[in-house]
């Protein structure tokens, strides 16, 4: 089943994706009802708002599940649906108008939604894929130029067979290999016995052959993609800018360039940081406090220079910890550190040292989630030893991070570990999401709790 299936998916999608939603919204209307927040209300209340689901899923074409995307953007995607589903819900859906609990009762809503909908829809991918890796719903590709990553290229088909993208072999001037169907004129006269779906064209062709193998994959039909030389393989977040009539590569673009999602970002960032320190700094500054002052002189909170967003200097916030010295800045604490009072031993044993940082995330210097700072002698070393390592900076840094959860917290000990510590925040700051950000928060807890042999 080749082409088929793409007529019917969708469809399949829908009246799924219908029942399902029907399925999510019972079960949010049960733990409303035993939660105490919604009023009685019949089931049948609940279909306009499957109608809703199903029209905003239609309308975002979610049904449309990319051979290679991953389940984050699955996830993405749903969130995306979520939040225009539970907007409308809140203005429109009656039940919803009246009550005291107007916020939980969409809060509630959106959570079991999310959940139960993110569940089905991660399962639908993977029986997709399992589907496309059985040898159905497949796209029969070939490569025109065999440049030196073409190879690469065949080999990710080649393993990742649930992409459901069937190699043909290449059209080349040049190549004489097993997979060589022939010369790039070829390619014309065996395009239509081949059924193509794909073509992929590599760079180095020259331009007025690229077009007319594009003006011929549009008159039959068939996609076109290219691919990248070796320079551009290094670089994984590449999109594209128009300026009039010309097209030009951002080699180095970051999710957070965007202003919707540097938005998202400070928006949950403040109202996060903002619960925090209602709820538990109003009380937990002035008791530690007062614990901090009986055992030594000095102030409350150590305040340290540490670089920021685009390399800006900001005064980091933490609980003081050691008696006064003249090397906080220059000389890390290490295991039994004689510098580290007895409260400031308990402060760096449960982190409590860093929640004034919160603070810092209230007036924008930090975020929740980002590579955690330096002292600014640590960054000047470090950034004379590792290349890219300034460009941790190109976000805001965060009171915990990928690296921490992955076990990369603490004192630096040798060049592996701060090494390991900037590739793990490159990949944060190329493949941010608010999912990932959700993600390193749960594990910060589960480290808090579980892990503490570096926390000194």
């Amino acid at each position: 089943m080749k082409k088929r299936f793409d007529i019917y998916f969708p469809w399949l999608f829908t009246i799924s994706d219908f029942l399902a939603s029907l399925l999510s919204l019972a079960l949010a209307n049960f733990f409303l009802q035993r939660m105490q927040v919604l009023g009685q209300t019949q089931f049948s209340a609940f279909l306009p708002l499957a109608l809703l689901w199903i029209l905003i899923s239609i309308l975002r074409k979610d049904y449309k599940i990319g051979r290679t995307d991953e389940y984050d953007q699955t996830l993405s995607s749903l969130s995306v649906s979520l939040l225009w589903f539970l907007g409308a819900t809140a203005i429109l859906w009656t039940p919803l108008q009246v009550g005291n609990y107007r916020w939980i009762q969409i809060g509630s809503l959106g959570t079991i939604l999310g959940l139960f909908m993110g569940i089905f829809r991660v399962a639908v991918h993977m029986m997709l894929r399992k589907y496309r890796a059985s040898g159905n719903n497949y796209q029969n590709a070939v490569i025109v130029g065999k440049g030196t990553t073409s190879p690469k290229l065949v080999d990710v088909l080649r393993i990742r067979k649930d992409f459901g993208i069937n190699f043909l072999g290449y059209f080349d001037d040049q190549s004489d290999c097993e997979q060589t169907r022939g010369g790039i004129a070829e390619l014309f006269n065996q395009a239509t016995t081949l059924n193509l779906d794909l073509i992929y064209i590599h760079e180095k062709l020259d331009a007025g052959l690229v077009k007319q193998v594009i003006d011929f994959a549009e008159e039959h039909y068939i996609k076109v993609k290219m691919i990248p030389g070796q320079s551009l393989q290094l670089e994984k977040s590449l999109s594209f800018s128009r300026y009039g009539d010309f097209f030009v590569i951002n080699v180095n673009e970051i999710p957070l360039d965007s202003v919707l999602n540097r938005m998202a970002k400070r928006v949950f960032d403040l109202a996060f940081a903002g619960m925090v320190a209602v709820f538990i700094l109003s009380w937990l500054i002035p008791l530690v406090g007062l614990l901090i002052k009986l055992e030594s002189r000095g102030p409350i909170f150590f305040i340290q220079k540490r670089n920021g967003l685009n390399n800006r200097v900001f005064n980091c916030l933490k609980f003081r910890s050691m008696t006064p010295n003249d090397y906080a800045d220059s000389l890390q604490a290490t295991k039994e550190d004689p510098r580290v009072t007895r409260i400031g031993a308990f402060l760096r044993h449960t982190s409590l040292d860093e929640m004034p940082q919160f603070l810092n995330v209230i007036m924008g210097n930090m975020s929740i989630v980002g590579p955690r700072p330096h002292t600014l002698p640590m960054n000047e070393t470090f950034k004379n030893q590792i290349v890219r390592y300034n460009a941790r900076h190109k976000i805001k840094p965060g009171i915990t991070g990928l690296a921490q959860v992955r076990g990369y917290r603490g004192e630096i000990e040798n060049n592996f570990q701060i090494r390991s510590r900037v590739r793990l925040d490159a990949f944060y700051i190329n493949n941010w999401t608010f999912l990932l950000d959700i993600e390193i928060m749960i594990k910060t807890v589960y480290e808090l709790i579980f892990n503490r042999e570096n926390a000194y």
